[in-house]
């Protein structure tokens, strides 16, 4: 004799049992109808959410949740318009309170007896208590708004504070894109003088008439187009810190007269009668190998001696890829609160893309690829075809920042040929500011009639 096997006693199906199940489950869940208004809502929802089952029964469901994704990428929608369930989706709502709450979403789709799409069902998980963990481990690995995990990185956080409660003269070296102005900024930030300016001025910036009065000032009718006094960065770094970035691209007269500055303090703004006391502490960074600049001559050995007072290093990223996970962690925490977009992932192929990169733009890089991914996502998974085509391809970008100095003269000169003189467009294409090629052409003596020649357009196009 054949017949259906009784399941376990006290088990069943009826609507009462699937009532006692929903309600002693830890997860929060709720269903909606054809027009997203919910008609059941659990006591886990209540707990979560903070609003009440009367208040939620009958409701649109994005006016209870009020989710980040509500009218974007709505997971019921996505599940009863594709009939594929969407699984472990974070999310963040606002509970009944306003306040901000992450949650882990799960949606499938509803169907009637003739297998239509009636409505859809969402689980969800309350992640506060996860992210509050996260946030404990992030601290351990974070020093003002550096992170790290690597033993010499560590190292070095260990110290800035000493050194920061002196008014020492600190040097800081690294490749372009390693975090020099974060640790900067940690320095003065950590300093006495924490309660005046941090001001920056790039020496690689501007040509070197310009550059001079930046960073001394100029007083009216110096010059031509001098109308009015106007203060260097000296002036405006009083009572607190100036970095000069980029320190091995200052021009050797500049040098000089930096140098007079650091040894007693004073210096004399363009077109100035008196000189004036710069009341500063010096911070110089550089990407550049000086003590090869100072041994070719196009770096001063005192102005070298001076502010190699304290030197810190910070490693390449490559060296520390231990801090890749970390800091592409916080990449996209940052990147997905700034464009709306906090449920947003990586995909496991772009994760292994990422991870197995070299970074020879080191920090700056990798923030610019995940912001890159974040602003280009449209659903919540940053994938490879959202990432560069040289990574995607496994190759990486040709890097000439590192380049402790000029390139050849010949190379130089072919750049120039293959852009018809245009300074511009080659400077672009050597990875470098035109001021750069500018001082490189003159330290190399390539006259103007050499740049263009055998060049039939002979443009010298700035």
């Amino acid at each position: 004799m054949s017949g259906a096997r009784p399941g376990p006693p006290g088990v069943g199906t009826r609507p009462e049992h699937l009532s006692t199940i929903l309600e002693s489950i830890a997860d929060g869940v709720f269903t909606v109808d054809a027009e997203m208004r919910i008609t059941s809502f659990n006591r886990a929802a209540e707990e979560i959410t903070g609003f009440q089952r009367q208040e939620a029964l009958g409701q649109p469901c994005c006016e209870i949740f009020r989710t980040n994704v509500c009218f974007s990428a709505c997971p019921v929608r996505e599940a009863i318009r594709t009939g594929h369930p969407v699984h472990r989706r974070e999310v963040e709502i606002l509970d009944a309170g306003n306040r901000e709450l992450p949650i882990s979403v799960t949606a499938s789709v509803l169907r009637g007896a003739d297998g239509r799409p009636i409505g859809g069902v969402e689980t969800f998980r309350d992640l506060s208590q996860l992210h509050a963990l996260e946030e404990q481990v992030l601290d351990r690995f974070r020093f003002r708004d550096l992170v790290s995990r690597n033993r010499a990185m560590r190292a070095l956080f260990d110290v800035i504070p000493e050194v920061a409660a002196t008014d020492a003269t600190v040097l800081l070296l690294g490749e372009s894109g390693t975090g020099k102005e974060l640790l900067a900024r940690a320095v003065h930030d950590l300093s006495p003088r924490r309660d005046g300016p941090l001001v920056v001025v790039n020496c690689g910036a501007l040509p070197e008439n310009l550059l001079e009065a930046e960073i001394f000032g100029v007083h009216k009718g110096a010059f031509t187009g001098a109308v009015e006094d106007r203060p260097g960065r000296l002036a405006q770094a009083r009572g607190g810190t100036l970095l000069l970035d980029e320190i091995g691209d200052l021009p050797l007269p500049l040098q000089v007269k930096l140098l007079r500055v650091l040894e007693n303090r004073e210096y004399q703004p363009l077109g100035a009668r008196r000189t004036e006391t710069a009341d500063v502490r010096f911070v110089a960074a550089t990407h550049r190998d000086l003590e090869a600049m100072v041994a070719d001559g196009s770096f001063r050995q005192d102005l070298f001696l001076r502010i190699h007072v304290v030197a810190l290093e910070i490693p390449p990223l490559r060296d520390r890829p231990e801090d890749i996970p970390l800091l592409l962690d916080l990449a996209l925490a940052r990147f997905g609160r700034r464009y709306g977009k906090r449920a947003v992932r990586f995909s496991p192929e772009a994760l292994a893309l990422l991870l197995a990169h070299d970074y020879p733009g080191n920090v700056r890089e990798l923030f610019n690829l995940v912001e890159r991914g974040v602003i280009l996502c449209r659903g919540d998974e940053i994938t490879p075809a959202l990432l560069p085509p040289e990574l995607a391809g496994g190759g990486t970008p040709r890097s000439l920042s590192r380049r402790p100095g000029p390139p050849s003269r010949e190379t130089l000169l072919q750049v120039l040929r293959e852009h018809g003189g245009n300074r511009t467009a080659a400077a672009r294409a050597l990875g470098v500011n035109r001021t750069t090629l500018w001082r490189w052409l003159r330290r190399l003596g390539i006259a103007p009639q050499d740049r263009c020649k055998n060049d039939q357009s002979n443009n010298l196009a700035t």
